[in-house]
């Protein structure tokens, strides 16, 4: 009840998981009969409803897919999705649900977006600020400004190249990964599992 008094008073955004288009347009409904603040997630057949995404102004977090299998409700998701919806005008990001798609590959989402037709500027812009922007962040980070968290990596090439490779990652300024190093490398091409301690999705208990 406390959380739900934090959404209805305004200090806390909603963030729906959706796939379908008549999905997408209920969480759009709920948003606007109890005026909360809401993101889409996945927003799987998004490019079905781009308008009335747009006209909402309602902010999308989409995925891509690019191998078959998953859930019915999934069946229609495109990557043309980014391109649609940024003619709509609305505001895009990218996420990967990893593992359901490695963040390893993460720029290879934008990649597929600008291939199916999305502009290389917002393609870059929906895995810098615009994920900032739906998190709350954008003062804080999403880009390289004065006064904000130098968090940032150094690609060896084009971002949204497949052979371009992470080869730092800063966070608040301080190198946390540097590909030359050797344990730093194995995170980088060793595979899902290469230290099990290492994996964020399974809880420490669950193991015991």
């Amino acid at each position: 009840m406390e959380g739900l008094v934090d959404v209805l008073e305004g200090r806390r955004t909603v963030h729906f998981h959706t796939h379908r288009h008549d999905d997408v347009l209920t969480a759009i409904r709920l948003s606007e009969e109890f005026d909360f603040d809401v993101v889409l997630h996945h927003v799987s057949e998004g490019w079905k409803v781009a308008d009335e995404i747009a006209e909402a102004n309602v902010p999308c977090s989409i995925i891509v897919l690019d191998s078959p299998g998953g859930k019915h409700e999934a069946d229609e998701v495109a990557y043309r999705t980014g391109q649609v919806l940024e003619d709509a005008g609305v505001d895009v990001a990218y996420h990967t649900d990893d593992p359901i798609t490695d963040s390893r590959v993460f720029l290879r989402s934008p990649a597929l977006g600008v291939r199916a037709g999305m502009s290389r500027e917002a393609a870059l812009e929906s895995v810098t600020l615009a994920g900032a922007r739906m998190l709350g962040l954008e003062d804080e980070v999403g880009s390289l400004e004065t006064g904000k968290d130098a968090d940032f990596v150094v690609l060896s090439g084009d971002p949204l190249s497949a052979y371009t490779k992470v080869e730092q990652t800063w966070v608040e300024g301080s190198k946390v990964f540097d590909r030359s190093d050797p344990d730093d490398r194995e995170f980088a091409t060793g595979g899902y599992r290469v230290y099990d301690d290492a994996i964020q999705h399974v809880h420490e208990h669950s193991r015991e």
